[in-house]
C-alpha cells in the first residue's frame, strides 16, 4: 500500500521499506538503543524552561525498543535538529495511577486537552510543554500511566498504558489492554463532562503509544470528540476496523497527526500508512498530515507550535 499524500500541509517525507500485515504493529526492524541526550527547551515561543528530573528508575531498561520521548527539554531554535532524542516507551492498562498532571484555565475552562505520555515517562513532561502554548481558557489534563510489566522490555515495569509484545508486522497485541485503556481515557472524558465541559470541547492527545491510544480512543467512543493529536504514532488493532468508513459520532472528527522525518523508533512510514488508513475511514479533509526535517522520536517548536494552532481552531474561546 503506498503511502498516502499529505496535501498542501505537509512536508516531503521519506522513509525506507516497511512491511504492512496482520493485526501487528508496522514495524521497519529492531529498534536502536536510545542514550542520545534530551534536547534543550527553547524560551521562545514560550516554551516553559524544564529543570531535569530524576528519571523513572523503569524508565532506563537494557533493552533497544523503547518509544517514547520525555519532553522536558525540546529544541532551541528554528529547525529540530537530527539526533536530539530521548527515548522511551509507552503504554496503559488502568488509571489506578497518580492524579493526572493539570495545567488550569487562566479564567474559566470551557475546554480540555487530554494528552497521554509515552511509555516508561509521566504526565509532568507534557504538561510542562502544553504549559508553554497554552490557551487561557483552555484546562490541560496530562494524565500518568500506571506502572506494570512490558513484554517487550523483558518484562521490566514501568509506566504503561497497554502491554506491548511485539514490533514485527504479524505481532500480537494487547488487545484486552488497549481497550481497557480507551475505557479509561473515556472516564476521563466523562469527568471532564460532569465538571461541566461539553465532550465536544475537548481534544484527545498524545505522543508515541500514548498518540496511539489517543487515536484508537477517538475512533472507538460514542462521546463527540473536538478533535484528536497524534504526535509519532499508529493506529493500534488497525485491522479490528472497517475498511470504508467508519460510522461513529467522530466520522468528521478532526485529526493532526505529526511525525519527524528521521525516527528512528517509530519510523514514518507508521504514520504514513497509518494518515491513509484514517483517511479511509474518517472525513479526509479533516485529516492533516505534518512531518519535520530531521527531527527523531522527539519535538521540536514547529511541531508545538502547529499543535497550539490546531487547539486553538478547534477550541476557540466562547465568551
Amino acid at each position: 500500500m503506498a503511502p498516502a499524500r499529505a496535501g498542501e500541509a505537509a512536508r516531503e517525507r521519506g522513509g525506507g521499506a516497511l512491511r504492512c500485515a496482520g493485526g501487528g504493529l508496522w514495524a521497519a526492524g529492531p529498534l536502536p538503543r536510545s542514550s542520545l541526550p534530551r534536547p534543550r527547551l527553547p524560551q521562545r515561543p514560550r516554551l516553559p524552561p524544564a529543570h531535569p528530573r530524576p528519571s523513572h528508575p523503569a524508565a532506563r531498561p537494557p533493552s533497544p525498543a523503547l518509544l517514547a520521548w520525555r519532553p522536558s527539554r525540546l529544541p532551541a531554535a528554528g529547525r529540530c535538529p537530527a539526533g536530539r532524542l530521548a527515548a522511551r516507551c509507552m503504554c496503559g492498562n488502568n488509571m489506578s495511577a497518580p492524579l493526572p498532571a493539570i495545567v488550569p484555565a487562566a479564567r474559566k475552562a470551557t475546554a480540555a486537552v487530554i494528552f497521554l505520555h509515552g511509555l516508561g515517562d509521566t504526565g509532568h513532561g507534557w504538561s510542562e510543554a502544553l504549559a508553554g502554548i497554552k490557551s487561557p481558557h483552555v484546562k490541560y489534563i496530562c494524565p500518568h500511566a500506571p506502572v506494570m510489566p512490558v513484554s517487550l522490555n523483558m518484562n521490566m515495569a514501568m509506566p504503561s498504558w497497554f502491554d506491548i509484545i511485539g514490533l514485527s508486522p504479524d505481532s500480537q497485541e494487547d488487545e484486552v489492554g488497549i481497550k481497557q485503556a480507551a475505557e479509561n481515557v473515556k472516564a476521563l472524558i466523562d469527568q471532564e463532562v460532569k465538571n461541566g465541559i461539553p465532550s465536544n470541547r475537548i481534544i484527545l492527545g498524545g505522543f508515541s503509544q500514548g498518540g496511539a491510544l489517543s487515536l484508537y480512543t477517538a475512533l472507538t467512543t460514542q462521546q463527540k470528540l473536538a478533535g484528536v493529536v497524534a504526535l509519532s504514532c499508529w493506529l493500534p488493532l488497525r485491522a479490528s476496523f472497517p475498511q470504508g468508513p467508519i460510522s461513529g459520532v467522530n466520522k468528521e472528527i478532526a485529526v493532526l497527526q505529526c511525525h519527524g522525518d528521521c525516527d528512528p523508533l517509530v519510523p514514518l512510514m507508521f504514520g504514513s500508512l497509518t494518515v491513509e488508513k484514517l483517511k479511509s475511514m474518517i472525513n479526509p479533509a479533516n485529516v492533516t498530515f505534518r512531518t519535520y526535517s530531521g527531527m527523531m522520536h522527539s519535538s521540536c517548536i514547529e511541531e508545538m507550535m502547529d499543535v497550539k494552532q490546531f487547539i486553538d481552531k478547534h477550541l476557540p474561546p466562547v465568551d
